[in-house]
């Protein structure tokens, strides 16, 4: 679907757009960004994650984030991210830490991470703790993966998936297994919103199961937010206003009580609290009602994780409100 209102020269105040602030709910949900460590650079990473990246938890921000695991029974999932957040420092601590205090555990795994030297056993591990398991698949073709994440990754991909509903999961109730597709990069204003979720989780669903005898609980869709490595795509391509003006002409106010970042904190390597990943990865900090940066220090001193008012946007929050709506738990309507 080709945009036509592309020309214009600004988007739209994500605030003006909705009218008023967006306001906080109760907290619920804690993510964490482990660290940019990662064993793939994928081309479209909001991370910018890779290789050579040497940023992680530090052990002191670690202590503090199990203590707040512990201290506030309202969290209910705790999410844990990356990179791939198995490599980062704190990961195994965070998981057992969170189990331990009866918390649902979230695990974001890019899958080919299992066929790292000393990951061998993750996939044990994750099934030991009955870690939820969301993994990267952005198509159930090879050739799209590969072109999105590196030669090679479809394949370890598929093997990994394998493992995994050897362990039980996708089977076992306890074992959650679900996948996550992501759009390529866009290369021309010829934008389109993601797929239907529940007729393209169909489509992964048998064409996983005819090929490969894999089975899995649930797909997630998510729109290429322009952040990260998206974003400088789109900027060398001389699409970001375009990809911008898309977004905001299929922005739909039905999605907005569903927005992930109404009931979860998201804290970075370095203790640093947002509102969520994106505006994270956009150095874009949560806020007190005083207007005060947000850490996770200052969260244990309050004694409270309450203490945001209102959440802090910007021009990617369109992508969250386009169409069916997209959050780290797929579509939201």
């Amino acid at each position: 679907m080709i945009n036509l209102e592309s020309t214009r020269s600004t988007v739209t105040p994500f605030k003006e757009k909705i009218g008023a602030p967006l306001i906080k709910s109760k907290i619920s949900v804690l993510q964490i960004n482990l660290g940019k460590r990662c064993n793939l650079a994928c081309t479209h990473c909001h991370v910018e994650a890779g290789p050579k990246r040497t940023e992680e938890l530090t052990p002191e921000v670690c202590n503090q984030l199990i203590e707040l695991i512990y201290r506030f029974p309202q969290i209910k999932i705790v999410d844990l991210t990356g990179g791939a957040p198995e490599m980062n420092y704190g990961f195994k601590p965070l998981v057992e830490a969170a189990r331990d205090a009866g918390k649902q555990v979230i695990v974001r795994s890019n899958l080919t991470i299992y066929f790292e030297k000393g990951f061998e056993t993750l996939p044990e591990y994750c099934a030991k703790h009955q870690t939820r398991i969301v993994a990267s698949l952005p198509c159930y073709l090879e050739d799209n993966v590969d072109k999105m994440r590196g030669s090679g990754v479809y394949n370890d991909s598929i093997q990994a998936l394998q493992c995994l509903n050897q362990k039980g999961y996708g089977l076992d109730p306890n074992l959650i297994l679900d996948l996550v597709y992501n759009p390529p990069v866009p290369a021309t204003e010829n934008f389109s919103l993601t797929p239907n979720q529940v007729n393209l989780e169909q489509d992964y669903k048998a064409y996983l199961k005819e090929h490969f005898n894999i089975v899995f609980n649930s797909l997630f869709t998510i729109t290429n937010l322009p952040i990260g490595r998206t974003k400088f795509h789109l900027e060398h391509r001389k699409l970001i206003k375009p990809y911008l003006h898309f977004l905001e002409s299929n922005f739909n106010g039905s999605t907005l009580e569903h927005l992930m970042c109404r009931d979860e904190l998201s804290s970075d390597y370095l203790g640093n609290v947002y509102d969520c990943d994106f505006n994270q990865m956009e150095n874009l900090p949560a806020k007190t009602r005083n207007g005060e940066k947000l850490t996770v220090a200052k969260i244990l001193e309050a004694g409270s994780l309450d203490i945001i008012e209102e959440i802090q946007t910007a021009s990617y929050c369109y992508g969250c409100t386009a169409g069916c709506g997209s959050s780290c738990g797929g579509a939201l309507i």
